[in-house]
């Protein structure tokens, strides 16, 4: 285990929190159990395994009214339960203000609706106390952030008494370790960890990445439905917006040499360029990598009996199709998307169309 390097004014993506009560569950009865939770619980069971003193986390279900629920109930959002981790924890090695300090640095609390790209009730940030003490020590550790400074807008973490804890399905269980790339992959592209480097150091970029003006981002936005209905085709209006699929080899990019950027039909965002384009034989447009990730949004999709990583864009939130893992090389990636929900800017017109930041990659 790592040792924690306290950062309190570090805040990235969990999105409820709870206490159960202590001891419960536990192999050895001098350890403690704490439930947090916030947004997937594939990234908070990572976090706190990291830290030292945590015995254990394990991923499920708390908060609501639905005995034994399964993940799809719960991301239903009608269960009224969170996703969530029980964290085993040894209390001779670190303490509940301590976790408590490890919720903060890894959530938005500001954030009412959901964490990132994980929306609903079922990701709301919360935590759940098992007695008056660890409620008063809740209460003054979230004082303590709203006095900090860092955030601009309220602190909206939830603050309730401990609930029943309910065990996730196997497949959940240290997911990061089982599916580490898949894991990666969707960490970063909810945009979890660009949250807490901005916090850190006013920058939502890694090094070596292209810093995006801000000016520019607040460009690429999503008009209204109605304004969409008129503007797209029937066919790109229920791939967008409804997570519709486009039949293969006969959509209009799948067969596409030329060279150029392919852009968001709804809201222009840069997505992807010719370069990374490869004919993975499936008869939708594939790629190796995106133009930009800071554009790219990744999400859990559990239809059809599967379970998938879904594409969309962050700014249009519109559906461009999925993210897998049996690409060529260096990547080893296929993003499977959507002709409908892409336009293509030759390279000839991209200095004019706003794209000309990316004509050196295509030459």
């Amino acid at each position: 285990m790592k040792q924690y390097i306290p950062l309190f004014f570090i805040v990235s993506g969990l999105l409820f929190t709870g206490i159960a009560t202590a001891g419960e569950g536990n192999s050895n009865n001098n350890y403690k159990t704490a439930i947090f939770a916030g947004g997937c619980f594939w990234c908070i069971e990572s976090d706190f395994e990291k830290i030292e003193g945590v015995i254990d986390a394990v991923s499920g279900y708390s908060g609501g009214h639905i005995k034994n629920p399964s993940y799809n109930q719960v991301s239903s959002g009608k269960t009224g339960h969170v996703e969530s981790i029980k964290v085993i924890y040894d209390p001779q090695k670190i303490n509940y203000k301590k976790l408590l300090q490890v919720f903060w640095h890894h959530i938005d609390p500001t954030d009412s609706k959901g964490q990132f790209v994980d929306r609903g009730s079922q990701y709301r940030s919360v935590i759940f106390y098992s007695d008056e003490k660890e409620k008063k020590l809740i209460e003054e550790s979230k004082q303590e952030l709203e006095d900090s400074g860092v955030f601009k807008k309220p602190i909206v973490t939830d603050i309730l008494p401990a609930s029943t804890f309910y065990k996730a399905e196997e497949y959940h269980q240290n997911f990061y370790k089982k599916n580490p790339i898949r894991y990666k992959f969707y960490r970063y592209n909810s945009g979890r960890d660009q949250f807490l480097k901005k916090i850190l150091d006013k920058s939502s970029f890694k090094k070596g990445d292209k810093k995006m003006d801000s000016a520019k981002m607040k460009k690429y936005k999503k008009p209204d439905d109605e304004i969409l209905k008129k503007k797209l085709t029937k066919l790109q209006y229920n791939v967008t917006r409804k997570n519709a699929t486009e039949r293969p080899f006969t959509n209009k990019y799948w067969n596409n040499h030329e060279s150029g950027i392919y852009v968001d039909i709804v809201s222009g965002e840069p997505l992807f360029l010719s370069k990374d384009k490869f004919d993975s034989g499936t008869g939708w447009p594939s790629f190796t990598k995106p133009a930009n990730p800071n554009y790219i949004a990744t999400k859990k999709d559990t239809s059809f009996f599967m379970i998938r990583i879904e594409v969309r864009s962050r700014y249009g939130n519109s559906h461009l199709g999925h993210l897998f893992h049996d690409g060529p090389k260096p990547t080893g990636l296929r993003y499977c998307i959507n002709s409908a929900a892409l336009k293509f800017i030759p390279t000839k017109d991209m200095k004019k169309k706003g794209y000309e930041e990316y004509l050196k990659e295509l030459r």
